[in-house]
Order: structure tokens, then C-alpha cells, then sequence
């Protein structure tokens, strides 16, 4: 009986053992790396969707210019005002934007549309695991993740006020915060589960993980 009971110990370690090393191992560390690999793969942009340049504004819609303008005043865009004919003996003052020579190096471009794309910034960190609801551990397992994050990589113009007022969710990002996610045991290993009809998820400015 002792030796059978010597046996069970060690086979009891063993499988400890083996669950700590698996990537799908329920500890924080995993956790860590599937909402990092996440956020690595999905970086923070000025704009939740991609966007097209050159780009034409009415003028005295300042609501529509101060965003344009905040990357002009970064060395990220041109600008230019013009008439625009709006009726056949009316015209209005519009603005014309275009990518700077050193917008175009930081421009995201989409592949998918000429002439869209997007400026980002960096992405959020894991600074800290702070809690996981329990899971069965079995694949396809869920857990919801709280954790404290950080960022990484955010440019001068990103951190410039100019930027932070035009695009307040700039400043969201860049402080840090705590957020939730919602992973998934995997044969791949933990990953964030993005929401059902999510096509490109994006980080809200409450911290979650949305569309």
C-alpha cells in the first residue's frame, strides 16, 4: 500500500507538473500572453474604422476640421482651402487634407481599399493579472479576465495635446487602467474571445474589449 500510495504522489506531481507547463494551463501567465498576443495583433488606431485620403471638409464645420487639423498641426497632413460649387451660382469654403510625406510613413494603409487606412499608435500591455473566473479546463472552456494594463510604443504625436483633444479616447489609451476579456481554452492555447459579430475589434474607451 505504501508503495502503491508513493506511486499515486508522484504521478499526482507529474500531472501538476505537466498542467503548469501547457499553454492551455489555467494561470496567469497564460492569461497574460493570449490578451498581449491580442492587443499585439490589434493596435490601437485614431479612428475605429479605416478612413480615405485625400479628404474634403466644409470649412466652417469645426467639429469636422478640429480632427483633421490636430494632424496637420503634427506634421501628419497638408492643407488647403478651395470653393466648392454647391449650386449653380453658390459655392461654399471647403478644406482639402491630404497625407504628409511623414504621414505617409506612419499611415496604416488597408490593403483592401486604396486610398484608406488608418494612423496607429501602439498597443496595450498586461501589466498585471488581478483576477479569472473558474473554468471546467476542458477545451472550449471560458473564463472572464480582469487585469491592469499599461501601453506600448505611442508616438510623439499621439501624446501631443493637440492629438489627446481632438481624439479623447487617445488619452484613454494611453493611461493606464484596468479592463476585462472573456478567453477561450483552445488547442492553440488561451485566446481573447472577440464578440460574435465583431469583423475587427477594437479596445473601448471603458477599458473592454468591444466592437
Amino acid at each position: 500500500m505504501r508503495n502503491a500510495f508513493k506511486a499515486a504522489t508522484i504521478l499526482c506531481a507529474a500531472t501538476l507538473l505537466s498542467t503548469g507547463c501547457k499553454k492551455t494551463a489555467d494561470n496567469t501567465l497564460n492569461y497574460k500572453s493570449a490578451i498581449d498576443t491580442y492587443y499585439a495583433a490589434h493596435p490601437s488606431c485614431l479612428w475605429p474604422q479605416p478612413i480615405q485620403f485625400p479628404a474634403q471638409v466644409d470649412t466652417s464645420d469645426t467639429s469636422k476640421t478640429a480632427p483633421y487639423d490636430a494632424l496637420f498641426d503634427q506634421g501628419l497632413l497638408t492643407r488647403n482651402a478651395s470653393e466648392k460649387k454647391v449650386l449653380i451660382i453658390a459655392t461654399k469654403r471647403v478644406t482639402n487634407y491630404d497625407l504628409s510625406d511623414n504621414g505617409r510613413s506612419t499611415w496604416t494603409a488597408d490593403t483592401t481599399q486604396p486610398g484608406f487606412g488608418n494612423f496607429c499608435y501602439g498597443h496595450r500591455t498586461v501589466q498585471s493579472i488581478d483576477s479569472a473566473s473558474p473554468n471546467s479546463g476542458q477545451p472550449g472552456a471560458t473564463t472572464q479576465v480582469s487585469y491592469h494594463f499599461g501601453f506600448s510604443g505611442a508616438p510623439a504625436w499621439a501624446q501631443a495635446a493637440e492629438t489627446q483633444n481632438a481624439f479623447p479616447h487617445v488619452k484613454d489609451d494611453l493611461s493606464n487602467g484596468s479592463a476585462t476579456a472573456t478567453l477561450v481554452d483552445t488547442s492553440n492555447g488561451w485566446q481573447v474571445q472577440p464578440p460574435a459579430t465583431s469583423s475587427q475589434p477594437v479596445t473601448g474607451a471603458d477599458g473592454k474589449i468591444v466592437e
